[in-house]
């Protein structure tokens, strides 16, 4: 384990750019985190820390120089692997004939910084979804294969943080190339830097950074605990898929219902989301066209239209579609929740739904239903 400096960290990122990689990293853009471009280390969010509950989220500037003292902003690295708008194929008509033009394979490389343990379950779990399942999304793992991922370790923790419960968090513990541990203690501020990958290590040897001593190491651990402590939020996942299986009358659907704008929000921002569409687009004198995919999203009324009309026309259905999904029907096809615990959902729910309540208010009732059979 190597003990780096802020000053050597900024190096880093102009030692990775040098490489030819293009940084991305949190930023602060219109009051919120945001994963863009860097180019240097004033760009990341210096003295930022953020609130979050329920329907709620504000960044303040602090007098403290920490950079990744906050949680998790609007956004997950999903947007640049797995983009909201992508051109599939274009095509040119001619009298004979049409030719389809594939795309170019993509040649960005990123290098993200700043990656949390939640961030790094969620880009697992689309590892699984779109580079091992049957149909492969050839675009995601290009990206994904000349990404470079710089992993920090989550120094505080927010109302609706519920790694600990998905078993996702906040010690990153794998998956990733180069790992930062950020100490800010006693007038003291520097990194602990580990490497996980033949990639993170070929690029730190680059660099002459000094080895950590004992209790330098030790302040990692701290800083963990801490974190860990300060979870509040706690899903009992034992039993949730048959539960949730099991309730698909349940009144909580109706409840939900009342509240819940099906604005879409939860799924926009949720970094496994992958629901998209698909648009085709031609041209007014007819000669050529391209085939272009979205983001969609399971609330909306047009997501299940067939011939005849659309599938799931009540609100409370649509609900039930994604969180049964997410934390049920997700484990028979993929082997995992769909859910990592980062708390964004309940965040950017303009409502303020609370996920980790709704499912163990569908648990408690399926329970006491499943007992009073029993009784019978």
């Amino acid at each position: 384990m190597k003990q780096i400096s802020p000053d050597q960290l900024k190096d880093l990122i102009q030692g990775l750019q040098y490489r030819g990689y293009i940084t991305i990293g949190p930023t602060l853009q219109n009051g919120a985190i945001v994963y863009s471009e860097i180019l240097d280390i004033n760009d990341l969010p210096i003295g930022i820390t953020d609130s979050q509950k329920p329907g709620h989220y504000r960044t303040t500037q602090t007098n403290s120089n920490a950079i990744f003292n906050y949680v998790v902003g609007t956004q997950s690295i999903k947007r640049f692997l797995y983009p909201p708008i992508q051109k599939i194929f274009s095509a040119k008509f001619t009298e004979k004939k049409i030719e389809i033009q594939e795309l170019d394979k993509p040649s960005q490389r990123y290098a993200f910084i700043g990656i949390r343990a939640c961030e790094l379950e969620a880009l697992k779990i689309h590892d699984t979804i779109f580079s091992k399942s049957e149909f492969k999304n050839s675009r995601y793992t290009t990206l994904r294969h000349n990404s470079l991922f710089i992993a920090v370790n989550c120094s505080k923790a927010e109302k609706n943080c519920f790694c600990t419960s998905m078993n996702t968090g906040p010690e990153v513990k794998y998956d990733y190339d180069l790992l930062l541990t950020e100490i800010n203690k006693n007038e003291r501020h520097y990194f602990l830097l580990e490497v996980g990958s033949e990639k993170g290590e070929d690029i730190i040897n680059e660099f002459d950074f000094s080895d950590a001593d004992e209790s330098e190491i030790n302040e990692k651990y701290k800083v963990i605990e801490k974190t860990k402590s300060q979870i509040e939020k706690f899903l009992e996942t034992d039993g949730v898929k048959e539960s949730l299986l099991q309730s698909f009358e349940s009144p909580v659907w109706d409840d939900i219902a009342k509240k819940c704008l099906a604005c879409g929000n939860c799924t926009m921002v949720c970094p496994t989301c992958f629901c998209m569409t698909v648009e085709d687009y031609t041209d007014l004198e007819r000669n050529s066209a391209e085939r272009i995919q979205k983001w969609d999203s399971c609330y909306t009324l047009e997501f299940t239209y067939i011939h005849g009309g659309s599938v799931r026309v009540s609100v409370g259905s649509r609900y039930r579609q994604w969180l049964t999904h997410k934390f049920a029907t997700w484990q028979e096809q993929f082997g995992t929740f769909g859910c990592v615990g980062c708390g964004r959902c309940i965040t950017w729910c303009p409502v303020g739904i609370d996920v980790t309540e709704e499912t163990t208010k569908i648990k408690k009732l399926s329970q006491l239903q499943t007992t009073s059979l029993e009784e019978l």
